[in-house]
């Protein structure tokens, strides 16, 4: 019973923990273009996103990476952009914030021509 107890506090404590030695969190949306919208307007699209959004309280550090598949197959995805955050509390400040804001106003204004409805929340450690 003292292994179990032990296994249980211990493992509590590691997810606790995690958040703090995490290297960053990236937010993965899975996104498809309208039929008219072309990867240059995609990208233009994502660096007014990226702009505003750096103004928000706790999007300062964000960075934004698009990735467009060359090969194989992944459904209706077009592409898939990675928000990413250097931790968890900044990542938390800017969803708290983000209702209202410059960065959620650019997303209203090309909803036709970008959607992305479907995303995931990773932790993200660098390997060296």
């Amino acid at each position: 019973m003292k292994k179990i107890m032990l296994f249980m506090f211990v493992s509590m404590l590691m997810m606790v923990a995690a958040p703090a030695y995490s290297d960053s969190v990236v937010q993965a949306f899975h996104c498809e273009q309208g039929n008219d919208t072309t990867d240059e307007q995609v990208e233009e699209m994502a660096e007014e996103w990226l702009e505003a959004a750096k103004g928000v309280k706790g999007g300062e550090n964000l960075e934004l990476h698009l990735y467009f598949p060359i090969a194989g197959q992944v459904g209706d995805t077009d592409l898939s952009m990675m928000i990413t955050a250097p931790s968890f509390a900044e990542w938390g400040t800017f969803t708290d914030a983000y209702d209202g804001s410059a960065a959620d106003k650019v997303d209203q204004k090309y909803q036709d021509h970008l959607s992305c409805a479907e995303s995931t929340l990773w932790e993200s450690f660098k390997v060296e």
